[in-house]
């Protein structure tokens, strides 16, 4: 699903991308609909057909050759860039050689997390954080998952979904936390700065709070996960979106997860 961020106090727009259509699902919460799966998976990369969906929609081979299916593409601290041995050099040019923020984030309790400039407030609606700061500007991926691998002895750096599905989550002075956080690391964010040099880690201390909200009309009192392997076909009442959950009267799906799997979807 595509999510935007229409302004500050509207709820986040979501599109349905089924084929070619880009279908509002605003508009559809309260409908019952219905989603099918057709029994076909295309890889989202070179759209040969696929019976298993590897690393979130490719195919085996693909997954094996794109720098985006790598480890150090989840795990940043592992980038192998220098060494020369980055699946395709060109594209981590592109993507991983370039400014990255380092965030807190408030979606099932406070997380750090890490995303490029372009893809802000992209990730953190994907996420369904209610709130997020960035608090470091850094100037590759890899020195952002330094910076993240830090905080992780502080912070979580993970969402639990289940949480996050239950409802708001509790509001948390995300100022206060950063200060704390950078006090409690300081020692340790001015001997990286030391090693990568100037201007690779920057300590941001102007940056608004974002606060994020969905269109959910009923949060689930029992969290109960769909998957179109086990249940081909999916029906139940919209009762909202957060992240890329759809939130369903019969349970939740998550629309990531299921990249590549070619469905009809009906209203």
């Amino acid at each position: 699903m595509q999510a935007t961020l229409p302004d500050r106090d509207a709820p986040v727009d979501y599109k349905m991308i089924v084929g070619e259509h880009q279908v509002p699902m605003n508009p559809l919460i309260g409908e019952n609909i219905q989603l099918i799966y057709a029994g076909e998976i295309r890889c989202q990369n070179c759209q040969r057909k696929t019976k298993k969906s590897y690393s979130g929609g490719f195919c085996f081979p693909c997954s094996q050759k794109l720098a985006q299916c790598d480890l150090c593409f989840m795990k940043p601290e592992l980038c192998h860039f220098a060494q020369g041995t980055c699946r395709e050099p060109e594209w981590g040019e592109q993507v991983c050689m370039q400014d990255h923020i380092v965030y807190l984030a408030n979606s099932s309790g406070i997380k750090v997390g890490i995303t490029r400039i372009s893809q802000i407030p992209t990730r953190w609606l994907d996420q369904g954080a209610t709130q997020a700061l960035p608090i470091f500007r850094v100037s590759s991926r890899y020195h952002s998952g330094l910076v993240e691998v830090m905080f992780k002895n502080h912070v979580s750096d993970r969402t639990d979904w289940r949480k996050m599905l239950r409802g708001p989550a509790e509001f948390i002075d995300l100022f206060e936390q950063r200060d704390r956080l950078q006090a409690e690391c300081a020692d340790e964010v001015k001997l990286l700065q030391q090693q990568l040099g100037e201007g690779a880690i920057t300590p941001l201390s102007d940056e608004n709070v974002l606060e994020i909200t969905y269109p959910v009309t009923q949060y689930p009192q029992k969290i109960s996960s769909l998957n179109f392997d086990k249940t081909p076909e999916i029906a139940g009442k919209l009762l909202g979106i957060k992240g890329q959950y759809l939130i369903l009267d019969i349970g939740v799906l998550n629309i990531r997860k299921f990249n590549g799997y070619q469905i009809t979807m009906k209203v």
